[in-house]
């Protein structure tokens, strides 16, 4: 089949079956390269919930999308088969079931070479998509991990997994290699001073916000490592962004990323084998004039650009 954007012309962007980007959706085992996957479950929030509802947002937000990529002259959707393959199957009342159904549905696309971008959905959808990957590759991954907290805390409540733990227990089960991570973004008000060491114990390489706004985004993005081996991982947070730029979202946090530095550290980065990207954190009703549903659209799109 013909991997198209329906026609705007055609259809008017504000009408039409809503797809990611208008793009044709299949099943997942079909001949497409790449595929955006929704994943609602925010069954690991610890403070505003709603994240479950953010695939199908942005989703129709990405009407407006188009696919010439300006800053790498490249169509994407010309230069590869992306397809919208669906949602993964979650239990809204169980984290425990949501992760084994998350781990079975992106096994085989792993097994299939296919490369993916999971929008969710909160951020303890991250975990069981690593464990697919680590599984079934039989390596560790590098993570590129954008976001405002450092996600290596504790059990909260007794329970082990929520979406503050993702990092730390990636970690500890051996699905990445903490030399080969690198986490943007982060800021705070914390806790306390603990909360930045585990990072710094495991020397994870961390850029905060005062270290991406010391000079120019475009003399930060010189200092950011390459990937040219193994396999990578992106994990993006939209509240990486500040508020003012993505307010629907569970733990907003002052003081973050713009946009268009989020644009240039995509751009930036130098990635050999990218094997899949999420997206996770947004919550629509927290949204203002769909300024979040907007700004992972845009990350997504350039996620596939880091892709093609």
């Amino acid at each position: 089949m013909e991997y198209k954007q329906l026609s705007g012309r055609e259809f008017p962007r504000f009408s039409g079956i809503k797809t990611f980007f208008r793009l044709p959706h299949v099943q997942s085992n079909s001949d497409y390269e790449i595929g955006i996957v929704g994943v609602p479950f925010d069954g690991g929030t610890s403070y505003r919930p709603g994240a479950r509802f953010g695939p199908s947002a942005i989703r129709n937000i990405s009407s407006l999308g188009r696919g010439f990529h300006w800053g790498r002259e490249k169509h994407i959707f010309e230069s590869a088969k992306v397809a919208d393959i669906g949602d993964c199957s979650t239990v809204p009342i169980s984290l425990e079931k949501t992760h084994k159904k998350i781990e079975e549905f992106f096994s085989p696309l792993v097994k299939d070479d296919k490369k993916f971008i999971a929008v969710g959905g909160d951020n303890s959808i991250t975990l069981p998509i690593l464990r697919a990957l680590s599984k079934t590759r039989k390596q560790k991954l590098n993570i590129i991990h954008f976001d405002a907290h450092f996600d290596t805390y504790p059990a909260a409540w007794d329970c082990e997994y929520h979406h503050g733990t993702f990092l730390r227990n990636a970690i500890e089960e051996g699905l990445v290699d903490p030399k080969n991570t690198v986490q943007i973004g982060m800021r705070g008000p914390f806790v306390d001073y603990k909360d930045a060491e585990y990072s710094k114990k495991n020397k994870i390489t961390v850029f905060n916000m005062d270290d991406i706004r010391k000079k120019s985004i475009q003399e930060f993005v010189k200092k950011l490592p390459k990937f040219d081996k193994g396999l990578t991982y992106i994990c993006f947070d939209i509240d990486c962004l500040d508020p003012a730029y993505a307010p629907g979202t569970g733990t907003p946090v002052p003081g973050g990323l713009t946009t268009y530095e989020t644009q240039q550290i995509l751009r930036a980065l130098k990635i050999k084998n990218l094997a899949g990207c999420d997206l996770v954190e947004v919550s629509p009703a927290y949204d203002h004039a769909d300024l979040t549903t907007l700004a992972a659209m845009d990350t997504i799109f350039e996620m596939l650009g880091l892709m093609v």
